[in-house]
């Protein structure tokens, strides 16, 4: 009887420390009180979103923004100081990264969709974006229908050519994908021929042009495929932190300041080469930023 009591009360103790433990890793404001520290996921060619800029720094509008979301997080806990690290994730591993708590908030590319959110939760859309075609600009591609027997990149983990598949102007046209496994690597593709075109976010297409050895080399043509809500990916039922990023992100989109960092990255030049990406913001994230919403790509399609 005693060795079925201790049993039972050994059994009972690990239960309630790996309920702690999962409550714990859901609390990412304790966690980042107790550790002083913030771990943010970046990307390294997410466009003028989130970039490297070399030896560990990175930038971009999504950055800047996490930035100034993790100052707020700093007040809020009234920490003396916070150390935030920078983790670059991938298409890949950064749904993954911000499960098993490696990654506090993750600041690239990521669209919210209602699979997504099964897995995770987005602040409010920062940025609305059209999926587009990026080719040569000497290739005579127009529209969809040309990419016919043609190579076609796309990046490993992105949805973008499950979109170019199922559009209505894609019916009958046979195309074979080849992968990048990041945004460079998948520019890359299109820039040495091995790819006829290269599908994904605009704003990713259009800050790979131009940080391009030649940016009028290229063009970006055919129909808009999709039109997407950008935002900041969270850990999933972590209320707390969720409104704490969701306040700070609503106050820059009240006050104007989230209008001019997008003038800073995607319309003024920027680092490392001071080019400029020349994408001004459109209505759609101009409306998201008037209405603030973590609706996800869904809702958007129902329109």
């Amino acid at each position: 009887m005693t060795k079925t009591w201790i049993a039972a009360a050994l059994s009972a103790a690990l239960t309630a420390a790996l309920a702690t433990g999962t409550a714990h890793a859901a609390d990412t404001l304790t966690k980042i009180k107790e550790t002083g520290s913030a771990v943010m996921g970046v990307r390294e060619s997410s466009g003028a979103l989130s970039y490297t800029l070399g030896d560990g720094k990175f930038a971009g509008f999504h950055v800047e923004i996490c930035e100034k979301v993790l100052a707020d997080v700093q007040k809020k806990l009234g920490l003396a100081k916070l150390d935030v690290k920078y983790q670059p994730v991938t298409s890949q591993n950064r749904i993954p990264l911000v499960q098993n708590g490696t990654v506090d908030i993750e600041c690239g590319s990521t669209t919210n969709n209602a699979a997504r959110q099964k897995d995770v939760s987005f602040a409010v859309t920062t940025y609305v974006e059209e999926v587009r075609i990026a080719v040569k600009a000497n290739s005579g591609i127009t529209s969809i229908a040309q990419l016919n027997g043609r190579n076609v990149a796309t990046t490993t983990g992105t949805t973008s050519v499950q979109l170019l598949r199922k559009h209505e102007r894609a019916a009958g046209v046979d195309f074979k994908e080849v992968f990048g496994k990041d945004h460079a690597d998948s520019f890359l593709l299109l820039e040495t021929g091995r790819a006829d075109a290269f599908v994904m976010d605009g704003q990713i297409l259009a800050g790979n042009i131009a940080k391009s050895k030649n940016p009028a080399d290229y063009k970006i043509v055919g129909e808009v495929l999709s039109v997407e809500p950008i935002a900041i990916m969270i850990r999933k039922d972590d209320p707390a932190f969720k409104k704490v990023v969701d306040d700070s992100i609503i106050a820059m989109m009240k006050s104007g300041e989230i209008a001019k960092l997008y003038d800073k990255w995607f319309v003024q030049p920027i680092p490392p080469a001071n080019t400029k990406v020349g994408l001004p913001a459109s209505e759609a994230t101009k409306n998201a930023w008037a209405h603030p919403n973590d609706k996800p790509v869904e809702d958007y399609m129902k329109k």
